[in-house]
């Protein structure tokens, strides 16, 4: 009896000596799953540190080469140092520049070393109370020796166009651009012609309060990504102009300048900007603020869905210009004047006080609450 309680109890609970003393540890399917895993997350972890550093090169680049671009452009023009970086965030935007200012500012000058510097086709139209929409797009001329009509491109046929004083032009010719700056084609005798990249319009414009100039259409403002608003420049920039065109009276400047950017170049960089960074709470913060402006009392008109998606880009392009994968509020905010200030409309009331967009989109940008 005794015996068998004794068996009884080694099966119950079998000393360690029972136990197999060399257990082999090396084929145990646990510890073999553990390890797997291990080098698995490791493999991961090298392949995603290994993808976050060759996705920062192309970025690094973009920034060095804004820099250059920056550096080649302010060799010539002094003094409008964000007009120029604003230049650049809108070309790598995929979008169009409307400057208002006085004459005499640089205004045509910057457009031309700008266009040099991208390796880009430059023209320039001068806008004129006669000017009719073929001496823009072209026309179509009847060819003697083939007896058909031939199509004859206009001056919009290029990478970067000119056009001064916009507002000198009635309704009827400035309408002419709306296809080509929305959809970069014309149609003209249901044929249609597509614009090469990049294409870009640089539109100047008088103060609307001188004489001769036509209020541009809603629909056309609403093309534009910026709004430049420009001004003179301070005395120790104007006095920087003067002693450098003292000193090179008889040199042509522009002819130093050299080429930053190719289309090749630019369209990767351009392609590059779309897969930027954007939380959810950046994206709610740019659809509060142009909610704000549909119903702030001071407007009659607000921005349009195409003004949050133009200051979407614009945010990850201010990113990227900087060398971030990622959009911060900040970026937001810079591009909110640029990009709102001719998309809004002032009240009669509040207009005749002298209040200006600017103010309202400052009242504005403090009373929706920043993320976090």
């Amino acid at each position: 009896m005794e015996n068998d309680n004794k068996n009884k109890d080694l099966e119950n609970n079998p000393s360690p000596s029972v136990q197999p003393s060399n257990k082999d540890t090396s084929n145990s399917p646990k510890e073999e799953n553990v390890e797997s895993k291990e080098e698995k997350n490791k493999e991961v972890n090298t392949e995603a540190s290994t993808e976050d550093f060759e996705s920062r090169i192309p970025l690094k680049e973009l920034e060095s080469s804004v820099a250059e671009l920056r550096n080649q452009i302010n060799q010539l023009i002094i003094g409008q140092q964000e007009f120029i970086d604003l230049l650049i965030a809108a070309l790598l935007s995929k979008g169009h520049v409307l400057i208002e200012g006085v004459p005499g500012i640089a205004k045509t000058e910057t457009a031309k070393i700008f266009s040099k510097c991208i390796s880009a086709d430059f023209s320039r139209i001068q806008f004129t109370p006669d000017l009719m929409p073929s001496d823009v797009l072209g026309t179509s001329i009847f060819n003697e020796a083939e007896k058909d009509f031939v199509f004859k491109k206009g001056p919009i046929f290029s990478n970067l166009v000119l056009i001064d004083e916009i507002n000198r032009a009635p309704a009827k010719t400035q309408s002419s651009l709306f296809e080509v700056m929305e959809e970069q084609q014309i149609s003209i005798d249901n044929e249609f012609f597509e614009m090469e990249s990049p294409f870009m319009v640089l539109a100047t414009q008088n103060p609307i309060d001188q004489e001769g100039t036509y209020a541009l259409p809603e629909a056309q403002l609403d093309r534009f990504l910026f709004k430049i608003k420009l001004t003179y420049p301070s005395l120790e920039a104007e006095i920087k102009i003067l002693e450098n065109k003292h000193k090179n009276e008889n040199q042509d400047f522009s002819s130093a300048v050299e080429a930053v950017l190719t289309p090749e170049k630019l369209k990767e960089y351009q392609r590059l900007i779309q897969q930027i960074i954007v939380e959810p709470k950046i994206i709610t913060y740019i659809a509060q603020i142009i909610q704000e402006t549909r119903k702030h009392p001071h407007l009659i008109l607000g921005a349009s869905p195409r003004a949050s998606i133009a200051l979407l880009n614009t945010s990850k392009t201010f990113a990227a210009m900087e060398g971030r994968d990622f959009v911060n509020p900040e970026d937001v905010k810079r591009g909110l004047k640029p990009v709102l200030n001719h998309r809004i409309i002032l009240s009669p009331e509040k207009e005749m006080e002298g209040i200006t967009t600017e103010r309202i989109i400052d009242l504005i940008s403090k009373t929706v609450e920043v993320p976090r």
